[in-house]
């Protein structure tokens, strides 16, 4: 299966863009040349990455060997990389991606803030601590898949320029560690559900919004030589584009040689269809790579024509010929990835 190319130029002047023009990121982009493009139109041809969550490479040597696998998806959390204040320990991903190298796979490290479970608060401890950071993260609600119960997790407060600072200096730390050896970095989806109450007096949705466009920008910046993809789902206060939100992220990341996905390939979903998928229609061929998840959740839906679960064949074809996807990332978890269906 081709890989993707990775040829980007104007590199150097990425690596310029300045602090002012990173804050000002709504209003200052890099020119549209800025990276070629490495998705085309009608492609037809669809990377398979394994999407392990936090696990070992080494514990899924038997789905990662699968010559139909092209790469591994491996999530890490803020609190991993940065255990103490400024002191971060990239040793997992090392060794996940040694073993990535040595069996000829590509690597995708998602770097996560946010968590699912509500014993899940897995960023550093001085984040919680220090009162310039006011908590560090927020509790928000989570559901899960189709019939599964609301859970609760939590979500950094990244509309908080303090807490932007810092995970802005761990992206840098990654980056470079890793620029060129990582084949892409994704940051996690930009929904956040904190009800309609918010238990945060600094939180605003244009602020959230500004802010991941921040840290997006900052990733950008920073890595010039590893595809840096942002999920993009829902924007909290934002439905079917009415705040703007969605619009202006995708024509961002088409501008700055950005890809963008999202967690789930749920075909013809309405929320979604209100939401992101249209413009991952509107926008084939014009960002560099479009990658899309079908994780253990997405597993839970069903095909409303056949009341069945959705097979791998309809999250295929909705994948090439809607959403003009490059590369997913399935879940271990998926049915034709067993042994019994090795091929």
């Amino acid at each position: 299966m081709p890989r993707l190319s990775l040829y980007f130029s104007y590199s150097s002047l990425l690596r310029r863009i300045s602090a002012v023009c990173v804050m000002a990121v709504l209003q200052c982009q890099t020119p549209a040349a800025a990276l070629s493009p490495v998705h085309s139109e009608g492609k037809g041809d669809i990377q398979d990455f394994v999407f392990i969550g936090g696990g070992a490479v080494t514990d899924y040597l038997d789905v990662v060997q699968r010559p139909d696998i092209d790469g591994v998806q491996v999530v890490y959390s803020w609190r991993q990389l940065e255990p103490e204040k400024g002191q971060y320990d990239f040793s997992k991903i090392e060794r996940d991606l040694s073993v990535a190298e040595a069996e000829g796979k590509l690597f995708f490290l998602q770097l996560q803030d946010r968590f699912f479970l509500p014993t899940a608060k897995n960023v550093p401890d001085y984040l919680m601590t220090d009162p310039i950071y006011e908590g560090g993260i927020i509790q928000q609600r989570d559901n899960a898949g189709e019939g599964e119960p609301e859970g609760s997790g939590w979500v950094s407060r990244q509309w908080l320029a303090p807490v932007r600072k810092r995970h802005q200096m761990l992206v840098a730390a990654l980056a470079e560690e890793f620029d060129g050896r990582l084949y892409g970095l994704n940051l996690p989806e930009s929904a956040i559900e904190l009800g309609e109450t918010p238990q945060s007096p600094t939180f605003s949705c244009d602020g959230y919004f500004t802010g991941q466009m921040e840290n997006l920008a900052h990733a950008r910046a920073v890595f010039s030589q590893t595809l840096i993809v942002q999920y993009v789902n829902f924007w909290p206060c934002e439905w079917n584009n009415d705040q703007g939100y969605m619009s202006r992220i995708f024509e961002f990341a088409a501008t700055n040689g950005i890809g963008l996905g999202g967690p789930d390939i749920i075909p013809h979903r309405k929320g979604q269809m209100k939401n992101s998928y249209p413009f991952f229609n509107d926008y084939k061929g014009r960002l560099p790579v479009i990658a899309m998840g079908v994780q253990q959740p997405t597993l839970t839906y069903r095909n409303p024509k056949t009341g069945m679960a959705f097979t791998e064949a309809d999250f295929r074809q909705f994948a090439t010929d809607y959403l003009g996807v490059d590369i997913i990332f399935w879940t271990v978890e998926a049915p034709w990835l067993t042994p019994e269906n090795k091929p």
